[in-house]
């Protein structure tokens, strides 16, 4: 029988890519590799019976070309005050299990990964505003990350989105610049990068609209 689960929160992403990030379309990364830090809060969430509510979770992923030829590397970072249950719940979630094929962005990311690094468990904190597209987080012993809007010729900051009807991670997402820095298995060191903001909502059949 089908475990039934559903997230819904807020997720801040950063990767080494330009502004406009082309692995959002299939396309080659800006610099030919994809180094991305990930952030997530759930605020709402259920696994199984299992209560998610207010826990922080993220990834750090490595794609040495475009993304949907595979090759990747990866490595889950959880709350440490997760309990037992809930952080083999947010494990199958973020590893694609419980949930069909493709139908959203951790089982794609993991089909598409050829090693996964044992997870970290540890202190997480998460701060986001998605309407003026700041965020500040960071994973102790991991690394950090920061977010903020695209900055024009005349100071001012510019509002933009990425909309994906059919996505398998979000549906619309304001988009800025980013900085972060991840050390360990995986390195990442973003000084003006992609930064991404935006909805979690999925359960086993995908995004939630």
């Amino acid at each position: 029988m089908a475990i039934e689960w559903e997230i819904h929160g807020l997720q801040f992403g950063s990767c080494n890519c330009d502004y406009s990030c082309p692995c959002q379309f299939e396309a080659l990364p800006t610099n030919g590799d994809c180094r991305g830090f990930v952030f997530y809060r759930i605020n709402q969430g259920h696994f199984d019976g299992v209560s998610l509510d207010g826990l922080n979770m993220g990834l750090v992923c490595f794609f040495p070309g475009p993304i949907p030829e595979g090759h990747g590397k990866h490595q889950i970072f959880i709350d440490a005050n997760a309990s037992d249950d809930q952080r083999q719940a947010l494990l199958k979630v973020m590893n694609g299990e419980e949930a069909e094929p493709f139908s959203n962005f951790f089982c794609v990311l993991a089909a598409l990964c050829d090693e996964s690094y044992d997870p970290i468990y540890t202190e997480i904190d998460f701060q986001m505003d998605m309407e003026s597209r700041t965020a500040r987080c960071s994973a102790h012993g991991l690394g950090e990350s920061s977010g903020e809007p695209i900055i024009g010729a005349a100071g001012n900051k510019h509002r933009v989105q990425i909309c994906l009807p059919e996505g398998i991670e979000y549906r619309v997402a304001e988009i800025g610049r980013s900085r972060c820095k991840a050390q360990g298995k995986i390195e990442v060191e973003v000084s003006d990068g992609y930064a991404q903001f935006n909805e979690l909502h999925l359960n086993r059949n995908g995004v939630i609209d």
